[in-house]
């Protein structure tokens, strides 16, 4: 487990979108994201909108991985069952490790919301090169659940009993 911290120790996020119908302007999951983390006291140092294609989606991460100032990815899209949703696909050959709970978590949380439709959600987390990628449906209100009620509390250095930054590298901190 790791340890809690008694300060807040902000952490730098890039935030990719992935959609084949989204431009900037409709962009409103990852716009949420950007804000969110930053009203909470985190560095947001990019954000890029790809399509949804396996190979567009992993060189981008893979960049963002191999990014000393990148300690936090955050996903949004691709997630779900259809042909062109590619996102777990495409990042889960980078993971060292999968964080197997964030997708269990996620799916029991959603199901408050959207019953068992949530089994549809292929929402998941892992590490790589001491970066934590965390992918989420491409919905606003998904979004939302995810950060809210995981992954803010992980990417905060307080909280207890443990969290994600000690396993982080220690890039601009």
């Amino acid at each position: 487990m790791g340890h809690a911290a008694s300060e807040f120790i902000p952490v730098s996020i890039a935030v990719l979108t992935v959609s084949d119908s989204r431009g900037e302007a409709e962009d409103t999951s990852g716009h949420y994201l950007v804000e969110a983390a930053k009203q909470v006291g985190h560095q947001v140092v990019d954000k890029r909108i790809i399509k949804d294609n396996i190979y567009q989606i992993r060189a981008v991460i893979s960049g963002w991985i191999a990014d000393e100032t990148v300690q936090v990815v955050v996903i949004t899209g691709g997630t779900g069952f259809t042909a062109r949703d590619n996102t777990p696909e495409a990042i889960s050959p980078l993971f060292d490790r999968e964080v197997e709970g964030f997708g269990e978590l996620f799916r029991m949380m959603s199901y408050e919301d959207i019953g068992t439709s949530t089994i549809q959600s292929r929402a998941l987390a892992g590490i790589a090169n001491q970066t934590i990628i965390f992918a989420v449906p491409g919905s606003t209100n998904a979004c939302k659940m995810a950060w809210e009620r995981i992954i803010v509390e992980q990417l905060d250095a307080r909280h207890r009993p443990c969290n994600f930054l000690p396993h982080l590298s220690k890039k601009q901190r």
